[in-house]
């Protein structure tokens, strides 16, 4: 088993009483082996079709994963892996975009814009937005089409979370609005302004350097090959992946 990825017995622990339990008709294939399979094929992105034998049925892996994106149980093992540590002082908000493999939007139900795909400067993407803590630990993930700002879906992230003490991010988050609605959560704004502002905001400068954790953040979601590069067409699929990645790699 050493040359493929394979849940240890403490990460079993916390992830197996977070699994389904309404099993009808055969039981289902070994969870520990087709999850580990799983998430072998989402790091090295390729073909359901190649995984390993050691895995179990192919089949069975991407029906599995599929199955439970469209219930969502992968972003809801994430929550609760994350949602059971202490809600943090500091948070850290940003966005990195993700570039789609082959074209995506084509006879797709609802079109690109349903499936989280826009149209930017550097072709067709999706957005990932995060919010996350001191230690580079997400808490908080929203896919968008690549086109949306940051500011448009900033309060939705934050507020998915307690108030904390702290919000840090870079200019792109300089908004009137968002700095107003901070202050009302007796949260304090670590944002630089813009050079164009009437106003320039004080922020505390040693702690802005600190932003580069959500940074080192992207970069390790990124070394999953599925997620550095969009191949799901379906928006389900690919939250289940980016939330079941997120969850083995920081709350396991």
């Amino acid at each position: 088993m050493s040359d493929f990825f394979w849940f240890s017995d403490a990460q079993w622990e916390r992830i197996e009483p977070l699994l389904p339990t309404d099993v009808r008709g055969k039981p289902r294939v070994d969870d520990r082996r087709v999850l580990s399979g799983i998430v072998h094929a989402l790091r090295c992105g390729g073909r359901w079709a190649d995984c390993a034998d050691v895995y179990g049925p192919k089949k069975t892996l991407y029906n599995r994963f599929v199955r439970w994106s469209e219930r969502g149980i992968w972003e809801g093992i994430f929550s609760a892996l994350a949602g059971a540590e202490d809600a943090p002082d500091r948070l850290f908000i940003d966005s990195s975009c993700l570039h789609q493999g082959p074209p995506l939007c084509r006879r797709r139900k609802g079109g690109a814009l349903a499936h989280g795909i826009g149209r930017t400067k550097g072709g067709r993407n999706t957005k990932l937005h995060a919010v996350c803590d001191a230690k580079g630990r997400p808490h908080v993930l929203l896919l968008t089409p690549g086109n949306v700002h940051d500011c448009k879906v900033a309060r939705l992230c934050i507020d998915a979370l307690p108030p904390s003490a702290e919000l840090v991010a870079d200019k792109g988050y300089d908004s009137q609005a968002l700095r107003e609605w901070l202050d009302e959560r007796g949260t304090e704004a670590v944002i630089p302004p813009r050079r164009n502002r009437k106003v320039q905001y004080d922020y505390d400068r040693a702690v802005y350097k600190q932003r580069n954790v959500i940074e080192r953040m992207f970069c390790r979601l990124k070394d999953w090959r599925r997620l550095a590069t969009r191949f799901d067409r379906n928006i389900k699929n690919f939250m289940g992946a980016v939330a079941l990645a997120a969850a083995v790699i920081w709350w396991l």
